[in-house]
């Protein structure tokens, strides 16, 4: 068990390099099991998701060896269709597996997948896609068997655009008899990094990035190297921070178009953000103002994994903010947390009322889930005193080397035994 120890009231100065995304990696890890050939993931960022991702492959007969910071998987002595309970329990991300694992074995056996609780997230739009594409599914003892003899193109239209359940059609319809064609499809980034990866791979998937995504399903994947997108939510929790404790962070591999709906936001608090390219400056030296209005929306609205951080900025600014979460309807838990240090913020359904106060002040407090857990180390760094954070476990989860780079930036944080 450990925890941060942080001393507030520093400004952050300096550059920071943006780790690859956890929510690119994490479905092109599973895709590895659709090929015999090795597939090597460049880049790959040192988190705990990753790391429980890589236990479920070699679980399942895949061969994983690091090289530096890329990842080679070798799946052609895979030999198993169980997810391991204790481990899909741990990563909600394994059910991105189900696809990959029917489309290579034609059955499948996983756990409901567990990971940060932050809302239901059911994975009925996930089952009734694979439904649609030829499998038959039991539900047994918390258990999920998917069984098909073969799988087959269809169309399949969302209720709404789910991510994971876009992702994992797409790794099931990549091998299937014919044409395969989602509609209402999840637009983010990742998607478009997951159909980059499989065209590599051999697949002829196009559409990602729009509401329609076309899969013409072919017999065989071949293995190759890849350099997944920049981590979108890693560089947001950055700008935020350096919003809230002032001064100057440059961001190195970054794109800026993915984040684009959080730097509007910024800008509307009084932050200065320059881009060059793959590099964005953001430069604060003042208290800022409070934007009226955050409404949470798949992308390329506002995203849910950033609404904690930019929470516990309004919670400094100066004026009132509404926060509107319509994603996830228990992502307000760190919020009695930001409390304890000094926040006015009142939580009503899904809505975050917020009454800007001065500046934080130092507490004990509790990480609940990922995100969460992120922000209040931002609080933690712009708050007067002594915080430390708790269950820090939820924070490795998508954060690599988190304090340290803070500590570069000139925050006054460190990670302790308890």
């Amino acid at each position: 068990m450990e925890k941060y120890i942080i001393n507030g009231g520093n400004r952050l100065y300096g550059s920071v390099e943006i780790q690859t995304a956890k929510n690119s990696v994490l479905p092109v890890l599973a895709a590895t099991v659709l090929t015999d050939e090795k597939v090597r993931i460049l880049n790959v960022p040192n988190i705990s998701d990753v790391k429980n991702m890589v236990k479920i492959l070699t679980r399942l007969g895949c061969k994983a060896v690091y090289d530096g910071n890329d990842l080679v998987v070798d799946g052609s002595s895979a030999d198993c269709y169980e997810i391991p309970s204790e481990l899909a329990h741990e990563l909600r991300s394994s059910v991105f597996l189900l696809g990959s694992v029917i489309s290579r074995f034609r059955m499948a056996k996983i756990a409901y997948p567990g990971g940060c609780d932050i809302g239901l997230r059911p994975v009925d739009l996930h089952l009734t896609g694979l439904k649609k594409l030829g499998v038959d599914i039991t539900e047994e003892n918390g258990y999920i068997i998917c069984k098909c003899e073969k799988l087959r193109g269809t169309e399949i239209m969302l209720d709404c655009p789910s991510v994971g359940a876009t992702e994992n059609i797409m790794l099931a319809a990549v091998r299937a008899d014919g044409t395969t064609v989602i509609k209402n499809a999840a637009r983010e980034p990742e998607i478009e990094d997951l159909q980059r990866l499989l065209n590599l791979m051999g697949a002829k998937v196009r559409g990602a990035g729009s509401s329609s995504v076309i899969i013409e399903g072919v017999e065989k994947l071949n293995g190759c190297d890849f350099l997944p997108i920049p981590d979108r939510i890693e560089a947001g929790t950055f700008l935020v921070g350096a919003a809230m404790c002032g001064g100057e962070v440059e961001l190195n591999r970054v794109c800026a178009e993915n984040v684009s709906s959080l730097l509007h936001k910024l800008r509307e608090n009084g932050c200065k953000i320059s881009i060059n390219n793959d590099k964005i400056i953001l430069e604060n030296h003042k208290r800022l103002t409070s934007v009226k209005s955050i409404e949470t929306q798949p992308y390329p609205g506002f995203p849910t994994d950033l609404q904690a951080q930019i929470t516990a900025l309004c919670c400094v600014c100066r004026g009132h903010s509404i926060i509107t979460e319509n994603l996830f309807e228990t992502r307000f838990k760190y919020v009695p947390e930001l409390r304890k240090m000094g926040a006015d913020v009142t939580v009503i359904n899904r809505n975050a009322f917020v009454r800007g106060v001065e500046r934080f002040k130092g507490a004990t407090v509790v990480a609940h889930d990922l995100r969460g857990g992120a922000a209040l180390v931002l609080a933690g760094l712009a708050a007067e005193g002594r915080s430390e954070i708790l269950d820090i476990s939820h924070i490795d989860r998508g954060y690599g080397s988190y304090e340290y780079k803070l500590r570069k930036l000139g925050g006054d944080i460190v990670r302790v035994s308890v």
